[in-house]
């Protein structure tokens, strides 16, 4: 009886370990990257709507879900200025959907830390950004 209580109890360590293991491994979505979130412009003036209206309505749509419950939850991870999911928004609305969607796809292809050849300008938190807007 008492090997079985000794088993249970190993068994509920072993549970406990692995919990703590796979708690310490995800991700934090309040974390280092919480202090780049955007702070509310005042003064917002409404952007022209896309070119495309059936299509880019629904683009405008999902991005703009994208910006107010996605990246507001896990953060901005966009290396660039303006964020990535901005410059197919804005691509979408100066060139249409099709031209725009692939702008922002190529963008996002190009998404990651590595020293590339864009300007640099400073964020309102004083980081070093990739300065690439629509052109």
């Amino acid at each position: 009886m008492r090997t079985l209580s000794k088993f249970f109890l190993f068994i509920q360590l072993i549970t406990l370990f692995i919990l703590l293991i796979t708690m310490s491994l995800t991700a934090n979505p309040w974390g280092k990257d919480s202090d780049l979130v955007y702070k509310p412009v005042y003064g917002y003036i409404e952007p022209d709507p896309c070119k495309t209206p059936v299509l880019g309505s629904i683009g405008e749509a999902v991005i703009c879900f994208h910006q107010t419950h996605i990246t507001s939850c896990d953060g901005p991870r966009s290396n660039f200025r303006p964020s990535s999911s901005q410059y197919m928004l804005d691509g979408m609305r100066k060139y249409g959907f099709f031209k725009g969607f692939s702008m922002g796809c190529d963008r996002l292809m190009r998404e990651n830390s590595d020293p590339w050849v864009y300007r640099n300008a400073l964020n309102e938190h004083g980081q070093l950004m990739k300065w690439d807007p629509v052109p």
